[in-house]
Parts: C-alpha cells; sequence; structure tokens
C-alpha cells in the first residue's frame, strides 16, 4: 500500500488520481445551486460524522478566464453569477487605488458589507478603507485610516473603530467620529485583536487592553450603556494570547491562547468574568466565527484539528462545550456566519486539489469552492461557486464571507497564479423559498 504524504497542515495528501476514478467521478451529476442533487456515485461519510443527504461529487473546475475589473460572469458548472470587484496595481475611481500585489476584504468572519448592505468595505492593499457600492460595487470614497474599524450590525452609516486609547461610533461617509468610551487606565487597547466582533444587537464588544501595570486583559463593554464589564486575567492564562471576542448574544467572551507546544486552545467567560469552559484540544474548532443557534444558545462554527472529529466542520456550543459535526473530514479551512440577517448556514471556504479530494472518497467533496452548509447537522448544502484560488500564502486564502442577508458572498482569489495578484469577487445567491 503506497503510504500517504502530508499536507504542510498535516491533512492527507491522496496523490494523483487515477484515469479510471478521473473518469468516472466526471461522468456523476453534481449538486446545483437550487439544492438538487444526482444519485449516480454516492459519497460516503467517515464513520461517525455528518452525511450529505444530497449526495454531492468531486466535479472538475472548468477552466475560466480571470474576468476583467467590474465584469460579471457565470460560473460554468454551477450558473452562479459574480463580479470581480477590486483591481490590483490599478485605479478605483478617480479617489482610489489598489496595490499591485492585493485588494481584497479583511476576513472570513469580519463583516464586509453594512447593515443594509449599501457599502462594501476593501481593507487589505487599499492604504486604508475602500468603500464601493454594495450592489453594484462601483467604488464611491476612500479612507486612509489604520484604525480598527468594522461595521456596526444594526446602524448602516456607523462603524465601530478601536484606538489606543479609545472606542469611537465612526460614520465613514461624513469621517465623523463619536468617543464613546475612554478608559482611565488602561492603554493599547484592541479590538480581539483582529478578529474581533460586536454582538449580533450590536451592543457589546470584547477589548483587548494593557492595565495599569502593564498586564494583559480582556473585558466586554456596552455601547448602549456605557459599561465595563470586569477584566479578564488574560495574561494569567496558559499560553500566548491569539485573541479575545464576543459571543453573538453578548452573554460569553471566547479567549484563544496558543501553548509551548502549539497547541490551540479556547477559554469561555461569562462577560462577567467566570469561566464556564475550557477546551483543550487543539483547534477543536478554529478558523470559524460565533452565531447564535436555533435554540437560542451561542455556538462557534469552525474547523476541528483534533480527534475524534479532527478535519470536519463542527459547532460547539459554548456554555457546556457540546459539539455537533457537521461534515466529514475536508479541506474546509475557514467558516463563517455573517449572514446574520439569514441564520441556521454556515458559509465554507474550501480549499486542496481535484487531485487530493478525488482519491479520498470519505471526505467531503469540495475543493476551491464555497458551500453553504446547514448548521443543524443535516447535512443540508449548496454549493455556490468555485474561488479559481491556488493558495500559496496567507492573502491568497479564500475567506468567504456573506452580506447579513447571506444574498452575496465575497471572497479572494489569485486565480490560479501562486504569488499573483489577489483580487476580490462578489457572487450573488439566490435563495428559493424552499429553503429559507
Amino acid at each position: 500500500m503506497r503510504r500517504q504524504s502530508r499536507e504542510p497542515d498535516g491533512r492527507p495528501d491522496p496523490g494523483s488520481t487515477s484515469a479510471h476514478v478521473r473518469g468516472i467521478l466526471l461522468c456523476v451529476l453534481v449538486l446545483l445551486p437550487v439544492g438538487l442533487a444526482g444519485r449516480a456515485t454516492e459519497v460516503l461519510p467517515l464513520a461517525g460524522s455528518a452525511a450529505f443527504p444530497s449526495r454531492p461529487v468531486v466535479v472538475s473546475t472548468p477552466a475560466m478566464p480571470r474576468p476583467r475589473y467590474l465584469e460579471t460572469v457565470r460560473d460554468p458548472v454551477f450558473g452562479t453569477s459574480f463580479t470581480r470587484v477590486t483591481d490590483p496595481g490599478g485605479r478605483m475611481g478617480r479617489t482610489m487605488a489598489c496595490d499591485a500585489a492585493l485588494c481584497r476584504h479583511r476576513y472570513s468572519s469580519t463583516q464586509a458589507w453594512n447593515a443594509d448592505q449599501s457599502l462594501l468595505a476593501i481593507t487589505n492593499g487599499c492604504s486604508g478603507m475602500c468603500f464601493l457600492d454594495g450592489r453594484t460595487y462601483e467604488p464611491l470614497f476612500h479612507r486612509p485610516t489604520d484604525e480598527d474599524c468594522k461595521w456596526h450590525p444594526t446602524r448602516a452609516q456607523e462603524m465601530v473603530c478601536v484606538y489606543d486609547d479609545r472606542v469611537t461610533l465612526w460614520s465613514p461617509q461624513k469621517d465623523e467620529h463619536r468617543v464613546v468610551y475612554w478608559p482611565d487606565g488602561y492603554w493599547d487597547l484592541s479590538f480581539g485583536p483582529y478578529k474581533g466582533n460586536i454582538s449580533a444587537d450590536g451592543r457589546r464588544l470584547v477589548l483587548g487592553a494593557r492595565n495599569k501595570s502593564g498586564a494583559l486583559v480582556a473585558f466586554a463593554y456596552d455601547l448602549e450603556e456605557r459599561r465595563k464589564f470586569p477584566d479578564i486575567a488574560v495574561s494569567a492564562l496558559p499560553g500566548d494570547n491569539g485573541y479575545c471576542g464576543i459571543s453573538a448574544t453578548g452573554r460569553f467572551i471566547m479567549c484563544f491562547q496558543t501553548l509551548p507546544t502549539r497547541t490551540e486552545t479556547v477559554h469561555v467567560f461569562t462577560v462577567d468574568g467566570r469561566q464556564v469552559q475550557l477546551w483543550p484540544e487543539h483547534h477543536r474548532p478554529g478558523h470559524g466565527d460565533m452565531a447564535i443557534d436555533a435554540d437560542g444558545r451561542d455556538v462557534y462554527i469552525g474547523i476541528s484539528k483534533a480527534d475524534p472529529d479532527k478535519w470536519h466542520v463542527i459547532k460547539r456550543r459554548l456554555e457546556d462545550g457540546h459539539v455537533t459535526d457537521l461534515t466529514p473530514p475536508g479541506y474546509a479551512s475557514h467558516a463563517s456566519v455573517r449572514n446574520i440577517g439569514r441564520p441556521g448556514w454556515v458559509f465554507l471556504s474550501y480549499e486542496g486539489t481535484y487531485d487530493k479530494v478525488a482519491e479520498a472518497p470519505d471526505w467531503a467533496p469540495f475543493y476551491r469552492e464555497i458551500v453553504a452548509l446547514r448548521t443543524d447537522g443535516s447535512g443540508e448544502l449548496r454549493r455556490i461557486v468555485h474561488t479559481y484560488n491556488d493558495r500559496s500564502d496567507y492573502d491568497s486564502e479564500i475567506h468567504a464571507s456573506p452580506s447579513p442577508d447571506g444574498s452575496q458572498v465575497i471572497w479572494s482569489s489569485n486565480w490560479g497564479v501562486p504569488g499573483g495578484p489577489v483580487a476580490d469577487y462578489v457572487a450573488r445567491i439566490e435563495w428559493p423559498d424552499a429553503v429559507r
């Protein structure tokens, strides 16, 4: 038996696909965007993991030229229309230009659109923030800011910005800031850092900071009540802090720590600073996002890198750590639930290659693709669009992030050229009444 080599992240590399297997897989039907599935070939799940009742199969990605800036095209397999919305190395309107290497949104768990989806923020490679029309993607205006600013989830005209010493509400269009918190005795404030968000109702966030003695702490802050919650002594936790964030309901704080062994653990606290959970397993899960489940409880959805569900997408409840297995193992790299107006779905970015996935019949049959998946464990899914990226570094990762109502999803791609310019693309998604 041939020994499998390993990917840089430790996933098995099945190697090249035989002509016989490739021929069979190319002849089968694929799961169409409307949710219908061919049954010619069944993709079997790993024992004990979630199955996909629609029986999706691996499909080869047809060659396709990179769309021109602002050109709208259709995915040749799924039929989804998408538009290239940035132009690395070029000018976008009269007031903004993109870096030649990249021009892309921030991250999968960062909300790219504002609350009413009239504005779309491009932050990496834009010398600050480039703001586009959220529906036509035409460039509107540029703001040369270096602060960590994220869209307010309910107020379309505002962003929440965290400076070293204060928190503001910012109107990007007017370029006006209103200070909402200027703490005494804290400095080096951070919004996570980087991966922080605001609770789904727009009230609370978590701030990382240094106290008067220089120790790293984290605490929740209520923007409406102007109320600071107790400090959490992050510097006393084992390992180095990656970030701390607020849960979608605003009831919990998650702090992600990396131990000297490189094991990535999670501590879950109430906003009052009481620890309720420790997830000691490595990255179980990570690269994910927080949401409110159908029963009103807080969950974190991401990719596990530990047994018994290694490389599966899982949902983990914050209050008690209960795990729901959502997919078989696969090449999912990031999960996003920024579709807060259409709950119950998670948007998954799948990396990998055809050869790697085609010879792994027990794995999720997706590569270089964006998939929307039900979060209830049923396995119901929608295949959205091929990404045409070839991951060669962090900036070339997909990082798919949906709009608040789930009708659009933005992702990054170097269009199959390792080290090539990374642009952003937006796909439009139609949701039939049957899946609402």
